[in-house]
């Protein structure tokens, strides 16, 4: 014997209706905050990132002068200068790599979390258009209260 599935009463269709509006609208509010935070993180890094640029560019520019004067007069002391800005210049790179691999993939959730915030708004926005028109009061129309003559 086959089974048929019970058909669904109007006030648990209503609720589910109700919940998922809700649940939509508590997805739309907790994609905006995500999207938020990672726009925080990303400019987080950006900043990061030209820190780590800016002092690169510095040790590069004293280990030019570094080379140069060990070049004029080769000592110790100028040895150990060019040792420490090499190891202090591969650091700040191996920092610099992984602050923009951080950020490419703070820059990959971003792109889906904002295509996910516009799909909901979309979503939201039918909703609410379709609630209007659905929610408009009847108007009678009045019948003309004119004799023919």
């Amino acid at each position: 014997m086959v089974k048929t599935k019970p058909v669904i009463k109007a006030a648990a269709l209503e609720k589910t209706i109700t919940t998922s509006i809700e649940a939509l609208s508590k997805a739309s509010d907790a994609a905006g905050t995500a999207v938020t935070k990672k726009i925080a993180e990303n400019n987080k890094l950006q900043i990061e990132i030209r820190r780590h640029l800016k002092k690169k560019t510095i040790l590069t520019k004293r280990s030019k002068a570094a080379v140069t004067k060990y070049k004029k007069s080769p000592d110790a002391a100028s040895k150990k200068s060019i040792d420490a800005i090499a190891k202090e210049l591969n650091l700040i790179q191996v920092a610099l790599k992984k602050a923009r691999a951080s950020k490419v993939l703070v820059l990959a959730e971003l792109v889906a979390l904002r295509a996910a915030t516009k799909r909901l708004s979309a979503y939201a926005r039918a909703i609410t258009a379709a609630d209007k028109v659905l929610n408009k009061p009847v108007v009678k129309k009045k019948r003309s209260t004119k004799k023919a003559i």
